[in-house]
């Protein structure tokens, strides 16, 4: 069950409006739109917890009738009642999960294959067919930032970004080692093995968010793209590779025509990732002031897909399993992203 603290959310929204008619709220458009967005959220969930509570209500005083003088119609009239208040407050629940700020971002995923060669690679390929066919279930538009081919089959790593209300809300949890067990299409022999990949997402970065690159403290390294791209993609040193000095953070677009551009790119991502590493110091922070064990699941593997001996894919941190392997493969993991959004309450 949810925690929804009502005063906190109420008082937020009148915080938000006491700001709202001052002079200067309205000098900074990205800021303010912002936070009237933050508003319209918190009065939506609001609206929803109350008309969930008056349901309940009424349905408690049917119940109550039904015990009072028995009828049939009364009975299935308040089955379908309850199941359809089962259905809204599903919705509700996941609505609070999902009310952080940097939910509403989109989403820049990146896959890397760990060691194993093709067959990693190959398994890479299958996580990213899998992740864009998730968002085209939920009409979120995927538009590549860079893209490395193995030598024989699959990625050697790529980048994409997500867009679409929510994309990182829902995503954030996908980040992480995703474990697969199989038969080798690449094993003459036939042999099962066990290959990973690594899936990192982070919050797209924007423009209502400061955060400060200095110069001296980023290498710009360009190179020729490859991959698809259109015809200029090998011939100028359009793909550009930012490494960010002090903290390691590396970055990479070849997804546009020009250097300038890529390098715009890169360097969105990259805030995007100092961005995402803040919030991850907050997040600690605030679990040590509280006493809480957090779980460091930054690189550590959530998630088996087992094709062989048996059928099945199961999420480590929550114990949600499916054994239709090729449905979750299609990209209909919803299932495993709620459980995990349920496991953070």
């Amino acid at each position: 069950m949810i925690h929804f603290d009502l005063p906190v959310r109420e008082a937020r929204i009148k915080e938000i409006e006491k700001m709202m008619v001052a002079d200067n709220f309205w000098n900074d458009q990205r800021k303010a739109q912002s936070l009237v967005q933050e508003m319209n959220t918190q009065k939506n969930l609001i609206r929803d917890y109350q008309a969930l509570l008056s349901t309940i209500q009424e349905i408690n005083e049917s119940v109550a009738m039904l015990k009072d003088d028995y009828s049939e119609e009364l009975h299935l009239l308040i089955e379908d009642e309850y199941l359809d208040f089962e259905k809204k407050f599903e919705k509700f629940e996941i609505n609070v999960l999902l009310s952080h700020p940097y939910d509403q971002h989109n989403a820049i995923v990146e896959l890397h294959p760990g060691a194993g060669g093709t067959e990693s690679q190959d398994w890479a390929s299958m996580l990213y067919r899998m992740y864009t066919r998730y968002a085209a279930r939920k009409g979120y538009n995927v538009r590549i930032l860079d893209m490395l081919e193995g030598e024989e089959a699959g990625l050697k790593s790529v980048s994409f970004l997500v867009e679409g209300p929510l994309a990182y809300g829902y995503l954030k949890g996908e980040r992480g080692i995703h474990r697969l067990v199989r038969i080798s299409p690449f094993n003459a022999a036939g042999k099962r093995m066990t290959s990973f990949a690594s899936v990192e997402v982070t919050p797209e970065f924007n423009d209502d968010i400061q955060i400060e690159i200095r110069p001296e403290d980023i290498q710009i390294d360009t190179h020729r793209a490859s991959g698809a791209g259109g015809q200029h993609i090998n011939k100028t040193d359009s793909a550009v590779r930012i490494t960010h000095i002090p903290t390691g953070i590396v970055t990479s677009c070849q997804s546009e025509r020009s250097q300038l551009q890529n390098k715009e790119q890169a360097l969105n991502m990259l805030k995007s990732k100092l961005y995402a590493r803040y919030i991850q110091e907050q997040e600690s922070r605030l679990a040590s002031i509280k006493g809480v064990q957090m779980r460091n699941e930054w690189g550590s593997q959530i998630r088996n897909y087992v094709f062989c001996p048996y059928t099945l894919v199961k999420d480590v941190r929550t114990g949600y399993e499916e054994t239709n392997v090729g449905r979750v493969m299609d990209g209909e993991i919803d299932e495993f992203i709620y459980a995990y959004l349920k496991s953070q309450i």
